[in-house]
């Protein structure tokens, strides 16, 4: 499963800090950052079932703002 989150996180650095305290906190877990997206996004692919909350929890102790991003799909008309 992937779980993808819009973020406030604007530094290279932090987003290393951070994806380094994902994948060692939750086993299983591969984190990654696109900063040069507009939501500068977040991706969590993981094979257990995890609440997303963990995720939003954790990076709001370092003091970012995280939330969920739908993953509703366009419908062809």
């Amino acid at each position: 499963m992937i779980e993808v989150f819009k973020t406030d996180v604007r530094d290279p650095e932090e987003a290393r800090k951070l994806t380094f305290e994902i994948d060692t906190k939750f086993a299983g877990c591969i984190a990654n950052f696109d900063l040069t997206d507009c939501d500068r996004i977040l991706r969590i692919k993981h094979s257990a079932k995890i609440d997303p909350a963990v995720f939003i929890e954790l990076l709001d102790r370092f003091g970012y703002q995280a939330e969920v991003l739908p993953d509703d799909l366009p419908t062809l008309k």
